[in-house]
């Protein structure tokens, strides 16, 4: 998600909302294409310069750690990922192709996600990390009407099932330093269920986090899974930040989708055509704001920007098409 800013509402209802139809043909080797600006026709480029950096200070508190927000991704890495993206389509439609059998991968229209989560604890105080069932409940409904499109934007084919509630006191994994060895040895320690089982750990994280998720990939990786603070699930006290919209901002990049500010003003920025062209990350809830020459004002109430929770309540139609080509890609049993 990005980093805790100093100045830390409900999330906007009663939009309409826009239901995507995400049903595949049974003629088709087995994906939606996404609605992807990097699939695009090529278009001629926006002038717009770029900041030096890739706004390492986004969620900075005053006095923080400068630290790169761990989704965030250089133009090459979004480069790499977008030709891994391809080349296991191209390895799904050779595989769909081939003779029939009971083992073959399937290619879903609707995806039920078994959800296992870790409660990662100091000791069995709230403020050491033991927070109660009905947050973790309240964070699973949260997921279930971020991505139903019950909030007001596009419906997905996505939806959450708790599995199991994973209890853990280790004072040498809390907080979850990102990228720490400790963080390693957790996961690998942890993790649960093959690629489709959404892991998610929580805890208070180092540097002002606010959480940070893997991108999928081909080969299942230990690592692979969701790290949120604690205290942003619902009722939590990270103030602005605790109506849940970090885990479903976290599951969206579990899902391949990136931030909307992703490359800027480029004119393929996030890869997904339908969301405006956003320069830097939105702070608050700064309506009108305009960061880009381009058409569309900001996406300030995508769940892939840095808003504010209760300005967040959308995912569009081309970044649920992109979640489900790339979960029938690289999740999908």
């Amino acid at each position: 998600m990005g980093l805790r800013p100093a100045l830390l509402t409900r999330r906007t209802t009663g939009v309409a909302s826009t239901t995507l139809a995400l049903l595949l043909s049974a003629a088709t080797v087995g994906v939606v294409p996404a609605a992807s600006a990097f699939s695009a026709a090529p278009a001629a480029d926006v002038v717009c310069e770029e900041p030096t950096d890739t706004h390492s200070d986004a969620r900075l508190k005053p006095g923080g750690i400068a630290k790169h927000e761990p989704n965030e991704l250089t133009a090459v890495q979004v480069r790499e990922r977008e030709a891994d993206l391809a080349t296991a389509l191209r390895e799904r439609a050779r595989f769909r192709l081939g003779p029939q059998s009971a083992s073959q991968a399937s290619t879903l229209a609707a995806v039920n996600v078994p959800v296992v989560v870790h409660v990662i604890q100091e000791n069995s105080t709230r403020a050491g990390g033991n927070i109660p069932d009905s947050m973790i409940n309240s964070q699973i409904k949260v997921l279930n009407e971020s991505f139903s499109g019950t909030t007001g934007g596009a419906a997905t084919a996505f939806s959450f099932t708790l599995q199991k509630i994973n209890r853990v006191t280790r004072p040498a994994w809390y907080p979850i330093i990102q990228g720490s060895s400790a963080e390693r040895q957790m996961k690998t320690q942890l993790r649960t269920g093959g690629k489709n089982t959404l892991n998610i750990y929580l805890a208070e994280l180092s540097n002002d986090l606010l959480g940070w998720a893997t991108f999928p990939k081909r080969s299942l990786d230990p690592m692979d899974g969701v790290v949120v603070l604690n205290e942003s699930l619902p009722g939590g006290s990270a103030t602005n930040y605790n109506l849940g919209d970090t885990g479903t901002h976290e599951v969206g990049h579990w899902m391949n989708l990136y931030h909307t500010f992703q490359g800027g003003c480029s004119t393929t920025n996030d890869g997904v055509a339908d969301t405006p062209a956003e320069r830097d990350p939105a702070q608050g809830c700064p309506a009108g704001q305009d960061t880009c020459p381009a058409e569309g004002l900001d996406p300030i109430t995508n769940f892939m920007d840095y808003s504010y929770d209760s300005c967040m309540y959308q995912f569009t139609a081309g970044q649920a098409s992109r979640m489900l080509t790339a979960w029938n890609a690289y999740r999908a049993a």
